[in-house]
């Protein structure tokens, strides 16, 4: 059974920071690209970052640059969104998603991702 399942979001001031992980199981991590997303109320999924497995090359969205850092570690077969400087507007659910599409990677796409996490909510208070 394929699971990603995200952990470390909750409550945080703004200002602040988190750190997301997303732990993987049930498919060949190393070959899959691992992206982070995010949904606010109201609004369409959107990318943040990308990681490939190979090299841990790194891919972001041009808004998530600067602020957010993805990393992994393939022994343990988790993925990490490391975000700072949070803002209000963060305030979203966070979603890691697993695919071998190395374009939608590089874009940071949801089209060409084969497994999501059920999310977690990152509150950013004011």
């Amino acid at each position: 059974q394929v699971l990603l399942v995200e952990s470390g979001g909750g409550l945080v001031q703004s200002g602040g920071s988190l750190r997301l992980s997303c732990a993987a199981s049930g498919f060949t991590f190393d070959d899959h690209y691992i992206a982070w997303f995010r949904q606010a109320p109201g609004e369409e999924r959107e990318g943040i970052a990308c990681i490939r497995s190979r090299d841990s090359s790194t891919y972001y969205t041009d808004s998530m640059k600067g602020r957010f850092t993805i990393s992994r570690d393939n022994a343990n077969k988790t993925v990490y969104l490391q975000m700072n400087s949070l803002k209000p507007a963060d305030t979203a659910v966070y979603y890691c998603a697993g695919g071998i599409s190395f374009i939608s990677c590089v874009r940071v796409n949801t089209a060409g991702m084969d497994y999501w996490g059920k999310g977690i909510l990152v509150t950013v208070s004011s």
